[in-house]
């Protein structure tokens, strides 16, 4: 086999994303010097969409509809000079099909920071909202965050992670801020970016994914159209899910709802192959059909679609080199 080559952007691993501490510093200073205080946010937004698109061809596997959506959506958004709204994403999919990649991937091409970058706001429930019974406080709290962050830069990045685990009612201090309107609380949000990223829907488009192959029709010729529907019944019919008493759906906020389809058995083998060039190694037949082997893949029958995408792809490898 010959090795992955990756030449989108200079750093590797996959880690890297969440770890460049030193040269997001080294990125900050160097800003610092070039752009003053009040021009510094749109300083540190340095959108490489052709980068972003490489990446996401490169080492997103199996989401054709997931690469096609965010590409198309950010190209629109960033060449736009004055947005009438801010750019508002939906992220679907079983876990470790790539949601939280491609997230990660938006802060590091869009600011130059990265996910270190100041304009990128990263909110967890279990960190930042573990109490239900303490919804009012965490809404006044997140309302005045946002505020707050989009006064000082409009060109901001907000992440909201596991959606499914959010307090339902939360989001509702966000509905001001994701319509169209021009100015909410003397801010001018509109060249802000929104993404939600939550397990609810996945369920949906397995099934959908399955019958797709059962009538042996090829995964790239499930449609949006077909998926979008059965996301979005799964999302309003989930009370415990965080759009839930929000208004978020019902008003059409969202720009699009990014569908991320279960991973089969090659696409875990293109994660392997990844994951060894990250390494620096070199591909082994031995090793990546080891990880293969020690994953699990359902349905039952089938054994189509791996339990957990590339989620433990890493940890797997280091038990087989």
């Amino acid at each position: 086999m010959a090795a992955v080559t990756r030449s989108c952007r200079p750093w590797g691993s996959l880690l890297g994303l969440f770890g460049l501490v030193s040269a997001a510093a080294a990125a900050w200073d160097l800003a610092s010097l070039r752009c003053n205080l009040g021009a510094f946010c749109e300083c540190d937004f340095r959108p490489d969409l052709p980068g972003l698109e490489c990446d996401l061809a490169q080492h997103l596997a199996g989401q054709h509809l997931a690469k096609a959506l965010v590409v198309k959506a950010l190209k629109a958004f960033v060449r736009d000079p004055a947005p009438t709204k801010p750019l508002v994403l939906s992220l679907h999919g079983w876990t470790g099909t790539g949601k939280s990649y491609v997230s990660s991937l938006l802060a590091h091409y869009l600011f130059q920071g990265g996910l270190r970058s100041p304009r990128v706001h990263h909110f967890s429930p279990v960190i930042h909202f573990p109490h239900p019974s303490h919804i009012e406080r965490y809404k006044k709290d997140l309302k005045s965050w946002v505020q707050g962050n989009l006064t000082a830069c409009g060109r901001s990045l907000f992440l909201f992670d596991e959606m499914d685990k959010m307090p339902p009612g939360l989001m509702e201090v966000l509905r001001p801020f994701l319509g169209s309107s021009w100015v909410v609380y003397g801010t001018n949000y509109r060249k802000a970016i929104f993404i939600f990223i939550s397990n609810t829907g996945g369920e949906q488009i397995n099934q959908v994914a399955l019958e797709a192959w059962r009538s042996r029709r090829d995964r790239e010729e499930i449609l949006l159209q077909e998926l979008e529907p059965v996301i979005s019944r799964a999302v309003l019919d989930n009370p415990h899910h965080g759009f839930s008493h929000s208004g978020i759906m019902e008003e059409r906020l969202l720009d699009a709802v990014v569908p991320f389809l279960p991973l089969q058995r090659h696409h875990v083998r293109h994660c392997v192959l990844n994951e060894l060039a990250q390494l620096g190694l070199e591909p082994r037949d031995e090793v990546v059909q080891a990880v293969l082997d020690s994953t699990t893949f359902f349905p039952e029958d089938e054994q189509l679609f791996s339990s957990n995408g590339c989620k433990t792809v890493a940890s797997r490898i280091s038990f087989f080199l």
